[in-house]
């Protein structure tokens, strides 16, 4: 069952983004403190770590071969305090950079869910929900060992590599060349390793994603799959999306663990040369055993951060994909923004007028073709049509969902885009037929219209639209929790709190998208009441197939066609013997028929 989730939507790259390193490390900026305390931390690591086999040396070949107790002692004591005191350092560097880390998490994911809420609906068109909340959870997560290692072991462990190579070079520049001969070897490699590593990881995150997004939508349509007996199928195409999943991270990592074995490999072979060609030097008296000692640990020392930024360089590869991922989001610019100029709407009066608009979703494939109305202030208009004619696009340019692609939409004579969008939606209420309720209190659903409404009007919005009263026989009342989506509720009497809220929302326009398509008969007659109280005063847009509920509309327009075809009154329509006299009478026989 091959779905539009599945759809493979991230281009994968060969190289390692250098404006994406750069966008991510910008992060640390407004941390620098921290950081800066970060790297005093390191610092003494760092010194702690070089000093180590210089005391070794100097035991050896100064104190141990004159029998010099009291130096050993001393020299056993430093070693103690040193050590001691880089413990303490690098605990309190790693205490600085998860705190860092996760406050610079909490942005990024801010920053992102931000400006998520400011794209226009072409974006979540296209878009499963699964892949959104894939980006906003797990790809910000997977940043947190990239920033962490980037402070903790990129600068260190390359300080540290720079510091040993300089001072084996000084201690015998043959000993220390010969142990450096097997890098250039290693670093070929390492580059094979890495271009071909990146991909495969970019690959294994699109496989999740893709997995999430399957899980979002199937637990979202668990009614229907369960409804058509599609378990065993769901099931199956499930297991598909775990088994290629799976094979993605095995392939990622086969490559990935290639890196350790590789600077083991070199580690080994440097050590056994430098093991070589001491011996020869030690025939000739020309080293001291202190001095090999030392160049053994120091030798241990540059290869180990060697292997640590080889270590974060396959993190930086493994991590930068969901960086990328998560940029790649964040420059999408809204198709439906504030010009640089817009207006601050004053209280909407509600006059909308449609000036030779055109619009289409997709290009060349126009929706509406140059449609023009006006519509005054208090008036209710019925928008009629078949399935597609366009008239849901009519209402969500008005609410400015979608920008014309020729003509304008004008409220109060103002082109709505040059108003603010904020401040225009605000004096909006739309309500549609799948209603949405979110995961809280039914007082906490209907408050959504006014967020600093007191309870009082809460339930005052309630009785006005006949909601209380079922409100009231629940167990808690208005503090009754419902589930997402209101699944705790039946159909009409999520559309019931709906109304309620829109009502509490007090619109200037009100736009009713099928909102009483879905509610029973019984229920109809108690909402119409509140529906004539919501749309008083109030410039009013209805949406509905069923032709009965619009009769006392001011005017009806049949959109048909991609324009307007045909308006006026009920009475008026019917006496022409149009389309709507058609849709009409075809409805009141099926009605009769049915019944």
């Amino acid at each position: 069952m091959a779905r539009n989730t599945f759809r493979e939507d991230e281009t994968l790259k060969k190289s390692v983004n250098k404006k994406t390193v750069a966008r991510l490390l910008a992060y640390l900026k407004p941390h620098w403190k921290a950081i800066a305390w970060t790297l005093v931390c390191m610092a003494v690591v760092v010194v702690c770590a070089l000093l180590n086999p210089i005391m070794m040396k100097v035991a050896i070949d100064d104190y141990i071969e004159d029998s010099n107790l009291k130096g050993l002692y001393i020299i056993g004591i430093l070693a103690l305090l040193l050590n001691l005191a880089s413990m303490i350092a690098s605990k309190y560097r790693v205490y600085i950079m998860s705190k860092t880390t996760n406050k610079i998490l909490l942005t990024i994911r801010q920053e992102l869910y931000n400006h998520i809420q400011t794209l226009s609906f072409s974006f979540f068109d296209s878009r499963p929900v699964g892949k959104i909340l894939a980006r906003v959870m797990g790809d910000v997560n997977s940043l947190q060992d990239l920033f962490t290692s980037s402070v903790i072991t990129l600068i260190p462990e390359t300080a540290m590599m720079i510091a040993v190579a300089v001072i084996m070079l000084s201690l015998n520049y043959k000993l220390a060349l010969i142990s450096f001969a097997i890098l250039p070897f290693m670093m070929v490699s390492m580059f094979y390793i890495q271009t071909h590593s990146r991909k495969r990881w970019q690959k294994y995150r699109k496989k999740t994603s893709n997995m999430n997004a399957f899980i979002h939508e199937d637990f979202s349509g668990i009614r229907v799959i369960q409804s058509y007996a599609s378990e065993k199928k769901t099931s199956e195409t499930f297991k598909d999306l775990c088994v290629e999943q799976m094979k993605a991270f095995v392939d990622a990592v086969k490559l990935n663990d290639m890196f350790w074995a590789l600077v083991e490999l070199s580690w080994g072979a440097g050590t056994v040369l430098l093991f070589w060609y001491s011996s020869k030097l030690m025939n000739t008296g020309t080293v001291t055993v202190g001095t090999i000692v030392a160049l053994t640990s120091y030798s241990s020392m540059f290869w180990r951060p060697i292997m640590n930024i080889s270590n974060f360089y396959n993190t930086l590869v493994t991590n930068l994909a969901a960086a990328e991922r998560i940029f790649e989001i964040m420059d999408i610019e809204p198709d439906i923004k504030d010009s640089e100029n817009a207006i601050i709407t004053p209280k909407i009066k509600g006059d909308v007028e449609f000036k030779n608009v055109t619009f289409a979703y997709e290009d060349d494939i126009p929706v509406l073709e140059n449609v023009s109305f006006k519509v005054k202030q208090g008036e209710t208009v019925a928008l009629v049509g078949s399935t597609g004619a366009g008239k849901t696009t009519i209402v969500n340019l008005i609410s400015r969902f979608y920008d014309t692609t020729k003509g304008s939409v004008l409220i109060d004579g103002r082109d709505v885009k040059e108003l603010d969008i904020e401040s225009l939606r605000s004096q909006m209420a739309i309500m549609m037929q799948d209603t949405f309720m979110f995961s809280a209190t039914i007082k906490e659903n209907i408050r959504y219209g006014k967020l600093d409404a007191t309870d009082e009007e809460v339930i005052n919005a309630a009785k006005a639209v006949n909601a209380h009263d079922f409100i009231m026989k629940l167990e808690d009342g208005y503090d009754t929790e419902v589930n997402e989506r209101g699944s705790r509720l039946s159909v009409g009497q999520r559309q019931l709190i709906s109304f309620a809220r829109a009502i509490l929302a007090n619109p200037r326009i009100l736009i009713l998208d099928e909102a009483t398509a879905s509610i029973d008969t019984e229920t109809e007659r108690l909402v119409q009441q509140g529906i004539e109280k919501l749309l008083k005063g109030r410039t009013a847009f209805v949406i509905a197939h069923r032709l009965s509920t619009i009769r006392d509309a001011d005017r009806i327009m049949i959109v048909d066609d991609k324009r307007i075809v045909e308006e006026g009154t009920h009475e008026s329509l019917i006496k022409s013997r149009g389309l709507y006299y058609d849709l009409y009478m075809a409805q009141y026989k099926f009605l009769n028929e049915s019944a």
